[in-house]
């Protein structure tokens, strides 16, 4: 099967599956075989294409492409993805990029990273920011495995400890980040979501607690859809002022901030 031939093949397969972008899944796919970028794919059109089936496989079941391929992209990194830890999202780019715009003041910032999961805001604070002292807590001994992992890939260091949020929060730094669980309930939601682990989607009230709990400078929070608001309300009963309010960059109030 050439290229072309199987390009248009996934596309209709994955669209058949209801995969929302059946086009650029079907590219990504192809490029990752060939070990080529999807741009690079039209100049090899004619090629013949071997060992794209078990992959494809996995895409129509809805596995998430980042699963799929074993690698995703965020920031400056690319990060090894499976299901030990959420798939990093465009979105949480925007709580990286606050993080680092309060943490310019500080000389050498002390930075804690609630829920490290696969170590992407973690360990893009630490490329972003070297001289910051960077801690990562997850309560999930797979996740922080696959932290450690992109860690010793990328070369970067930065603490990994299995400890709960709002403990390790009260312990007292600069600054703390964290995209806290804030799915209500999976039913209704993208069949990709059935891959990710529960522990990390599903929950509510980690927000209020890493409010009330964490001794810091600074607080910067994702939230949920629809959920800036009340996070902010969290805040301010809290105690914290400067309260601020983004939106990522299809939107949408994501990000949460807060100062003593």
């Amino acid at each position: 099967m050439t290229v072309r031939e199987a390009l248009a093949e996934a596309e209709r397969r994955l669209a058949a599956a209801g995969v929302e972008t059946p086009r650029a899944d079907a590219e990504w796919l192809v490029a990752h075989v060939l070990e080529t970028t999807r741009s690079g794919l039209a100049a090899r059109a004619d090629d013949e294409v071997d060992g794209l089936e078990p992959l494809l496989r996995r895409r129509e079941a809805r596995e998430p492409l980042a699963y799929v391929l074993g690698e995703w992209g965020f920031r400056r990194l690319t990060l090894k993805t499976d299901a030990r830890a959420l798939v990093p999202r465009p979105e949480t780019e925007t709580l990286v990029e606050r993080a680092l715009a309060l943490a310019a003041e500080i000389e050498r910032p002390r930075i804690l990273d609630v829920g490290v999961g696969s170590g992407a805001i973690a360990l893009s604070l630490k490329d972003e920011r070297p001289e910051a002292e960077v801690v990562g807590v997850d309560l999930s001994a797979d996740a922080l495995a696959l932290a450690r992992e992109n860690a010793e890939r990328l070369g970067l260091e930065v603490e990994l400890r299995q400890r709960e949020g709002a403990e390790a929060a009260a312990e007292g730094w600069d600054l703390v980040v964290a995209n806290p669980p804030y799915v209500d309930g999976l039913a209704g939601l993208q069949p990709e979501l059935r891959w990710e682990p529960e522990i990390a989607l599903v929950g509510s009230g980690e927000h209020d607690r890493l409010a009330r709990a964490a001794d810091a400078r600074f607080l910067v929070l994702e939230a949920g859809d629809g959920q800036a608001s009340e996070v902010a309300a969290s805040l301010a009963a809290a105690g914290w002022v400067g309260i601020r309010i983004t939106r990522d960059l299809t939107g949408m109030e994501r990000v949460v901030e807060g100062t003593r």
